[in-house]
């Protein structure tokens, strides 16, 4: 007759199996990694403490009272990731397909109140072909009891969704709640409604890689902020995006060894063309700004005209927002907007300094830009901008020109410190735009119209088209050379490190969903 203890151990063991070895060698055929695969490969070794790892469902109907499994078909617990404090959840697709259950739910519920207590980040691993239908009403709670606690969660703690099988109908809502969201290409896709349903509803034909694969959603839809091209990259990345960020909303940023020094770069002379006209790449200027090889872009393939992502300046994480003049010449429209606003809201929650670099000629005219929102969208980013009290920090690199000026991180909008290069234009549009309109009667009179207009948009530029303008009304703290750049902004966020601001009382603000 076995011990106590060797039925304890027989028991763990059974449960580390999950579906059995034909499941887990289907899931291995697939190039996934099964759920316990994936969480040794996120914590550091030998950290992970697995939380009701003998959990089994208390289902009776349809003989489901005959197919038990330890865990029901999630992993659940805590431990450390470059030795902080992590809480996961990941769901074994080899167990009823990762289906939700009551019992399923109550675990990931259980280590989301651990995560909130603490203080900690929360990792969802997600691979679920959704709710068990066995259960019904049951499995459908239990999403609503995940999804209510990750609203409770948001801004507190970091909450990271990684989608690495099937993530379809509700279970897509609470990833889309999550601050952040990795897709591995080929073998992931979220959606609200499958590729059936949208054939018998719409007569459409997709497949499930068309209708929400990693790419779908990293390009057209933006639901997704990065993609991974495996398992093991998803969760490198997932370690990465963890290191940029504290661990609550209370919590001090990660500093990394840094030891200052000559921090001229004089490869940031050379980056703006000389003609206006000409684009050139800003994630250059953020290379030459930020400490070496530490710039992590997030949502790089959606809204390329907007640049968003983490990096380091001297050791410390800092968020940068940046037009991008390589696409529709770094102007602002309904995708950028929105894509800058959540940037830059997550950065506020977490007490993550930004950094905004302009070169933006407007927002982007168009009867599909105005009948879609423009308006109410490209408010989103003013809103946002001006709603968040971290240490704010703009440099204006070449154009920016109209209310866009205002929105992107003006002094106007309560940014700290803000400088232009002496590329700088800080005017209301572009010298030929505005020459057509001021002296529209002096250009038609004139013997050779083309050649008055020129000089007239000379006189202009003379005028505005440059930083000193608004340099000498105060809008710009300083105009500077771009060498300089880096220096100066190191010494910025330095005596901002103890900034406070306080908003005024209220519940909430009301940003223009």
């Amino acid at each position: 007759m076995k011990s106590k203890v060797e039925q304890l151990r027989d028991k763990l063991e059974e449960g580390k199996l999950g579906g059995g070895q034909k499941r887990i060698d289907a899931q291995h055929k697939k190039g996934k990694l099964t759920a316990r695969e994936r969480v040794e490969l996120l914590m550091d070794p030998g950290s992970f403490e697995e939380v009701g790892a003998l959990v089994t469902h208390r289902t009776k109907d349809f003989g489901m009272e005959d197919q038990q499994f330890y865990g029901d078909g999630v992993i659940t617990g805590y431990g450390t990731v470059n030795s902080r404090l992590v809480y996961v959840f990941a769901q074994d697709f080899t167990v009823f397909g990762g289906s939700l259950s009551e019992t399923h739910a109550e675990k990931i519920c259980r280590i989301m109140d651990m995560a909130m207590k603490s203080g900690a980040p929360m990792i969802g691993l997600n691979d679920s072909g959704g709710a068990r239908i066995q259960e019904g009403v049951r499995s459908l709670g239990g999403y609503a009891d995940i999804f209510f606690r990750n609203v409770q969660a948001s801004g507190v703690i970091p909450q990271i969704s990684a989608i690495m099988g099937p993530c379809a109908g509700g279970a897509v809502y609470s990833p889309a709640i999550t601050d952040f969201i990795i897709m591995v290409e080929n073998t992931s896709y979220m959606f609200v409604t499958g590729p059936n349903v949208v054939k018998t509803v719409t007569n459409e034909e997709v497949s499930s890689e068309d209708l929400g694969g990693a790419s779908t959603h990293s390009t057209k839809s933006g639901v997704t902020h990065l993609t991974a091209v495996n398992d093991k990259d998803c969760i490198e990345q997932i370690k990465k995006l963890l290191s940029y960020v504290p661990q609550n909303c209370e919590d001090v940023l990660p500093k990394w060894p840094y030891e200052l020094g000559n921090e001229l770069r004089e490869e940031l002379e050379s980056i703006v063309p000389s003609s206006a006209n000409q684009p050139y790449d800003m994630r250059s200027v953020i290379d030459g700004i930020c400490d070496k090889d530490t710039f992590f872009e997030v949502h790089k393939s959606y809204a390329d005209n907007i640049v968003v992502g983490f990096a380091r300046l001297a050791g410390r994480s800092i968020g940068i927002v940046a037009n991008q003049p390589m696409s529709l010449a770094g102007v602002l429209d309904i995708d950028s907007s929105k894509k800058g606003a959540r940037f830059t809201r997550f950065c506020d929650c977490f007490n993550i300094p930004l950094l905004v670099l302009v070169d933006v000629p407007g927002f982007l005219p168009g009867t599909d830009q105005e009948w879609n929102g423009i308006i109410t969208n490209g408010a989103k980013l003013l809103f946002a901008l001006s709603e968040a009290n971290v240490p704010r920090c703009t440099v204006i690199t070449r154009k920016a020109y109209g209310g866009a000026y205002d929105v992107m991180n003006s002094k106007h909008i309560g940014a700290d410190m803000n400088y232009a290069w002496p590329s700088a234009e800080i005017a209301v549009m572009g010298a030929k735009g505005a020459s057509e309109i001021i002296f529209k009667n002096e250009i038609a009179a004139a013997a050779d119209p083309a050649k008055k207009l020129l000089e007239k948009e000379a006189e202009y530029a003379e005028l505005f088209a440059n930083p000193y303008t608004a340099a000498e009304r105060g809008f710009i703290d300083e105009v500077i050379e771009p060498r300089e750049t880096r220096r100066k902004l190191i010494k910025a966020f330095a005596m901002l490190e103890n900034k406070v601001a306080k908003r005024p009382r209220k519940k909430h603000g009301n940003i223009p969903l």
